[in-house]
């Protein structure tokens, strides 16, 4: 099914409680923390079953509307709770849209949707300043009109058509959380996601966006066709009367509360050497350094990853090992996302296009090439768990 209504215009603002009916998609976690810090509402295991819990509630909403995807939903829920921002990549008429806005339903949140386009300027995303005359003494003042980025969950859809000063409008809202008009600073609302799309069909009169300000996408999220049942199961619900309503199960403060409890779940000092291990083995030696990289790595590699994929993969680790109901972070995590983190970090060379290789086969063949140190996973856990407590 197409996720765009038929009557779509270039920005579309989705309301905090209004119901939808089904599409594609089920699945996804969420977790909820007791306080800002992670001790203060209780014992590991109550933290922990607070996020399982949660993650139970969110499920059960988005699986109202949403058949399969249960990866990209856990994914989605993981950037957001990191505040992280995502690239969802996926070709038209799989209820992209309609997944983001059931996501942001369940938990309470303002949603706007802009739709990208080559005329598309700056000031239709973060807003302008309008002259406004008082009637009765006169005076004349600017006034300044939010533009639709002023909301908890931005839906841009097909960045890439828009000319890159319009991109750039958008990227500086995600880094700094503010628009600036006029020398005056706005505060963005928070919590604060946006999801970009793009379709990997049509790359005729685009506007791909640079490495750059691809790195300042925590995730990029590959969406798959539905297999053969679950697209049974979706033209079923589609074509049939009725709908189905969302229920609000988590709040934007009780969001914020997870994402502060994310940055609190500790990790092993071999959990962080092993995201640097899959990082660094991306990259060229510096000067007087030994290349340790695998084969296939100097064979498909032009450029590797920075920093910013080391950090994302600890802390995308963090929030997988909380949603799951665990108060510290295993190797395990880290593998679970190394996909989305990497995957639009990677930059191959021609050899890698002519040998039909992409960014996730160099990321399979990395997992497979770099390991972790052996370590006690019992007594690591109680380690942990008693910092938790």
């Amino acid at each position: 099914m197409s996720d765009a209504p038929a009557n779509e215009t270039n920005v579309e603002t989705g309301g905090k409680s209004s119901g939808t009916s089904g599409a594609t998609g089920s699945g996804g976690s969420a977790g909820e923390g007791g306080g800002e810090s992670g001790g203060k509402g209780g014992g590991a295991e109550e933290i922990g079953s607070e996020a399982v819990q949660a993650a139970r509630a969110l499920r059960e909403q988005v699986a109202r509307v949403i058949v399969g995807q249960e990866a990209v939903i856990d994914e989605l829920l993981i950037a957001l709770f990191c505040r992280g921002h995502a690239v969802l990549i996926g070709v038209p008429g799989l209820a992209k849209t309609l997944l983001i806005s059931t996501i942001a339903r369940s938990m309470s949140l303002a949603f706007n949707r802009i739709q990208f386009t080559p005329d598309l300027m700056p000031s239709d995303i973060t807003g302008t300043e309008v002259i406004e005359e008082d009637r009765a003494s006169g005076v004349r003042q600017l006034r300044f009109v939010k533009g639709p980025v002023f909301a908890n969950v931005v839906l841009a859809d097909e960045i890439n058509r828009t000319p890159p000063k319009t991109q750039a409008a958008l990227l500086e809202a995600m880094q700094e959380h503010h628009v600036t008009v006029g020398g005056v600073q706005h505060a963005l609302p928070q919590p604060f996601f946006v999801l970009a799309t793009q379709n990997p069909i049509e790359q005729e009169g685009t506007y791909p966006l640079p490495e750059a300000q691809l790195d300042r996408f925590m995730f990029m999220i590959h969406v798959s066709y539905p297999d053969e049942s679950e697209e049974f199961d979706i033209v079923r619900r589609t074509t049939a009367g009725g709908g189905a309503t969302v229920e609000h199960v988590l709040d934007a403060d009780r969001v914020q509360r997870v994402q502060n409890l994310v940055r609190d779940v500790p990790v092993a000092d071999h959990v962080i050497r092993y995201a640097l291990r899959l990082v660094r083995a991306t990259r060229k030696p510096q000067r007087n350094e030994t290349d340790h990289r695998p084969d296939f790595i100097q064979q498909y590699m032009t450029w590797g990853a920075g920093p910013r994929a080391s950090q994302n993969l600890v802390l995308a680790a963090k929030a997988r090992a909380l949603l799951q109901g665990r108060t510290h972070v295993q190797v395990q995590d880290v593998a679970a996302v190394v996909h989305p983190v990497l995957r639009h970090r990677l930059i191959l060379n021609f050899n890698a296009e002519a040998d039909g290789i992409t960014s996730d086969d160099v990321i399979d063949k990395l997992l497979d090439a770099v390991k972790a140190d052996a370590v006690d996973d019992e007594r690591l856990e109680r380690q942990m768990d008693a910092v938790m407590r």
